[in-house]
């Protein structure tokens, strides 16, 4: 008899208690917007990118959950000592609301989802479901007939202390509870790839800053999750990197960067990290950079060496 796994970020169903799990072992943190996991340093700031952080511990499956309970901040003992006095409080005065008065924000509504997988991608064995609440992964079997996807199509919300999602009405109070709460709506097969580049987001820009040697400039690209096999980057010439970059959340940014002053192409070099891409720029002819690009105006500041440039 199959068994589910309470682990988090697992959630498989299971039948060998020996098979590996890789799941979070610590408890949620959210903290001033940064969403992220105790066990690991990964920190975003949407729900969707929380719920889209890879697993960082290989264990066993569990049918017990022993996920630690976050911690509670120190409370200072005179605080503590007056919250148990008795007190009488004020009614606070009841403020009439202007006829003028603009609405109360409503939720943002959910961003519009692929309806089906490309048939000419190929699906990777153990993709999961990209539809909230569903957590169904691929098994790599040819034949998809039959495949009953349950999820929520709707925004999660988080409200005096609720958490739901804006599509149906089922609210609870522990984080934990949210993330089994079952999907509302079904639809035929589940969404392992989506479209691929189709309906991908373009971006005009992204934010750099850099710092400088005498002899090198050590620039960065913020962007998250490139993916490595379908960008590229060249030094096409002295004064320009060609960049081609496209990420697995299905955004692109293309441009061709005209540089302040000329590299030396061989001697230049970058990387591709998980938040960012890193250069690392050969100067050609030893000269001091005010600004990383040739269209941005200059300033007047003077960039000094080894300390990070704004922009």
């Amino acid at each position: 008899m199959s068994k589910k796994c309470v682990h988090k970020g697992c959630g498989k169903k299971y039948e060998d208690d020996d098979e590996d799990c890789v799941y979070h072992p610590g408890p949620p943190e959210f903290h001033e917007g940064q969403k992220g996991w105790k066990c690991c340093k990964p920190r975003v700031l949407t729900f969707d990118e929380f719920l889209a952080i890879p697993p960082c511990t290989t264990g066993k499956h569990s049918t017990v959950d022993d996920t630690p309970q976050p911690e509670k901040p120190p409370q200072d003992e005179s605080v503590a000592a007056k919250a148990v006095e008795p007190a009488i409080a004020a009614p606070a005065p009841r403020l009439a609301q202007p006829a003028n008065a603009p609405p109360r924000a409503t939720p943002s509504p959910a961003p519009p989802e692929d309806e089906d997988d490309d048939p000419s991608l190929p699906i990777p064995t153990g993709a999961t479901c990209k539809r909230k609440a569903c957590g169904v992964t691929y098994s790599g079997n040819a034949g998809r007939e039959g495949e009953q996807c349950l999820h929520h199509p709707g925004v999660p919300i988080f409200h005096e202390g609720s958490k739901g999602y804006s599509c149906c009405k089922k609210r609870v109070l522990e984080f934990d509870e949210f993330l089994t709460l079952q999907g509302c709506k079904t639809k035929d097969k589940h969404l392992f790839v989506g479209s691929g580049k189709k309906g991908e987001e373009t971006l005009d820009t992204v934010r750099h800053d850099f710092y400088q040697t005498s002899t090198t400039v050590i620039a960065s690209l913020y962007l998250k999750k490139i993916n490595k096999d379908s960008s590229k980057i060249s030094f096409t010439d002295p004064t320009t990197i060609d960049l081609d970059l496209h990420t697995s959340d299905n955004k692109s940014y293309q441009t061709s960067m005209p540089l302040y002053a000329p590299i030396d192409t061989a001697k230049s070099k970058y990387k591709i990290m998980g938040t960012k891409v890193e250069f690392e720029l050969a100067k050609a002819d030893g000269s001091g950079w005010p600004v990383l690009r040739a269209d941005e105006r200059l300033t007047g500041e003077i960039i000094q060496t080894g300390r990070a440039g704004s922009v």
